[in-house]
């Protein structure tokens, strides 16, 4: 076994993921490359819905002089959240099963390098 592990061909090792031209390793899975027919960037869509209520909320609240100081910190709340709040983004693979998100992280770059080395693997396995 652990010839065999020496002996593949690593495409992109980090903490977190290892891909190999037979595998592809994640922190909680392992996924076989001949099981992976596709693989690309999925974007998560982060709800933004109360912090924009928030900021609506805290406009309206500036109209009335006994309100106005707790419209200008929802104001500031729902800014903040609306600027804090970053999409994720995940590995998708198909597979024989389905598909399934892999890995997930805010760094879009990050993901894309462990699409390219999956695309690779799936290239060179042929």
């Amino acid at each position: 076994m652990e010839s065999q592990l020496q002996n593949e061909i690593t495409f992109y090792q980090d903490v977190n993921v290892t891909v190999t031209q037979s595998r592809y390793i994640t922190n909680s899975k392992t996924y076989a490359m001949r099981n992976i027919s596709s693989v690309h960037i999925f974007e998560i869509i982060k709800n933004r819905t109360l912090p924009i209520v928030m900021v609506v909320i805290g406009v309206l609240m500036l109209f009335s002089e006994s309100s106005r100081v707790l419209g200008f910190i929802l104001i500031a709340i729902g800014i903040l959240i609306l600027v804090l709040t970053k999409n994720e983004f995940t590995v998708r693979i198909s597979t024989n099963s389905g598909e399934v998100n892999s890995i997930i992280s805010k760094d879009r770059s990050y993901i894309q390098n462990i699409v390219n080395a999956l695309n690779d693997a799936i290239v060179f396995r042929g």
